[in-house]
């Protein structure tokens, strides 16, 4: 019989490990959607604004259809099925497939060092996503029924996770940051399920050609990465480019190429750590103390500096992985550039001939009542159900009264809800264009009454200051 011995601590040691990749996630997440969803609400006011000036807003429209080119002799990049795009496409198609690339590129970290990586750890917000999806979804489905809007029903089942977080950081450390890991973790989830739901509800004829060349492509990213170690970032962007040309013709909505593209760059470094801080040290080394006077009057290096300087660049690149790097660059662009620009493109609803009662009839009522109760109910229900069947822990330092606020934040649906209602209904008839404005007012009051509700029970629910133990956790990150 084989005796295992293992080293005392040796447990705790994973554990604190593993808690640790977890809190630099959450906290790195709630850094970069936060101070996004402050730009994203001005966006999304400024949109509702200039949408409802008259005179203003038929520039405003008028923008949007305007073609988009980039043009070598008669090949133009930007054009789907022979057809140039419009501002309006290239948003949603274009810019909008970087969005879900990075979503691609945090769902990977996620599940390799974050808080998918422990299915016990995850299996919390795992479930309460899941309910967060059925529930919506199924409230809408019943209410849809018999109508021209059924299709819709996949539009409130997303959660908003720069509006959601931005929320979150306005109430600062009282926040415990379990239910951050919570949100954050249920978010990402949530744009599993939406990528998935666009991959096999919202794709026109199939064109097996592009698909095949598309296919070609993400194999060399594979071979690239995984047989060459490629670690070039460019490598990456440019086959990735050619993989979204050859989906965005091929029939599957461009946005999949995104994350398909994602899921294809490593996660390894070339340098491991003890590389690293070998050339650093060598080439430290060659500035000894006798020269540091000189350096103090030198504005220009000598070759040799400029050369062992560069060495320690080239090895700090190096020892950041091609996935982690892209994904701390791309960032600031999606969630100051690109999710805003979404959205003030998308979110223009004219509201001055609109009747009052249309939020409380119709399409517009159907995702309403399924983002806020559906969204509420389903995160809630299925999460207290995990946690009474001992399948998964309640959050640390948090009770049913901050979970319930945190489900009602789930019901902030705003971008991917937008981008599946564009998806859902065809804006160049009327009657699709009269129902994709009666959904995006839908989404709008809905996401608002999710928030604010959201912010102002979390508020009451939270103690009035940081607990001890919280507080120490979010200072040893």
């Amino acid at each position: 019989m084989t005796h295992h011995v293992s080293t005392p601590g040796t447990g705790e040691a994973e554990k604190e490990t593993f808690a640790r990749n977890v809190f630099f996630s959450a906290r790195r997440a709630l850094a970069h959607h936060a101070s996004g969803g402050n730009v994203l609400m001005y966006a999304t006011l400024l949109a509702l604004v200039i949408a409802n000036i008259p005179g203003v807003n038929t520039l405003y429209h008028d923008f949007w259809s305007q073609e988009m080119r980039l043009q070598v002799g008669d090949f133009n990049v930007f054009s789907h099925a022979g057809h140039p795009m419009t501002v309006l496409q290239f948003i949603n198609d274009a810019l909008m497939a970087i969005f879900f690339f990075n979503i691609g590129l945090e769902i990977k970290r996620e599940v390799l060092v974050g808080e998918l990586s422990s299915i016990r750890q995850a299996l919390l917000p795992i479930m309460g996503a899941i309910g967060g999806m059925i529930v919506p979804v199924s409230i809408y489905y019943f209410m849809a029924r018999g109508t021209d809007y059924i299709d819709g029903a996949a539009i409130p089942m997303a959660t908003d996770i720069a509006f959601s977080l931005g929320i979150i950081a306005m109430l600062g450390s009282r926040v415990p940051s379990s239910l951050k890991i919570f949100l954050t973790t249920l978010a990402v989830v949530d744009d599993i399920g939406g990528i998935i739901v666009i991959a096999a509800f919202y794709a026109g004829h199939i064109d097996m050609a592009f698909i095949g060349y598309a296919a070609i492509g993400l194999l060399v990213l594979l071979v690239g990465g995984g047989v060459l170690k490629i670690q070039t970032k460019m490598f990456y962007f440019i086959i990735g480019g050619i993989v979204w040309f050859f989906v965005l013709n091929s029939g599957i909505h461009p946005t999949i190429a995104g994350v398909l593209v994602a899921l294809c760059v490593p996660a390894t470094p070339v340098y491991a750590p003890n590389k690293y801080i070998r050339v650093i040290r060598e080439n430290i080394r060659n500035f000894r103390e006798d020269d540091d006077a000189d350096l103090d009057h030198r504005t220009i290096l000598s070759h040799e500096q400029m050369d062992w300087l560069k060495q320690i660049e080239t090895a700090s690149d190096r020892v950041i992985s091609p996935l982690q790097d892209m994904e701390d660059q791309l960032h600031p662009l999606t969630d100051y550039l690109i999710i805003p620009l979404f959205a003030f493109a998308n979110a223009g609803i004219f509201l001055l001939d609109i009747n009052p009662l249309t939020v409380v009839t119709g399409i517009s009522l159907a995702i309403l009542l399924s983002l806020v109760i559906g969204k509420f109910t389903g995160i809630l229900l299925f999460s207290w159900a995990s946690v009474r069947l001992g399948l998964a822990p309640m959050p640390e330092q948090a009770n049913w009264r901050m979970m319930s606020a945190v489900s009602l934040l789930g019901g902030i649906g705003f971008t991917v809800s937008l981008f599946i209602a564009s998806l859902t209904f065809d804006a160049s008839t009327a009657s699709g264009a009269a129902m994709l404005n009666d959904a995006k007012l839908g989404i709008v009051v809905g996401s608002l009454i999710a928030g604010l509700g959201g912010y102002i029970f979390l508020r009451i629910s939270l103690p009035k200051a940081v607990t001890e133990h919280d507080d120490k956790k979010m200072k040893e990150l």
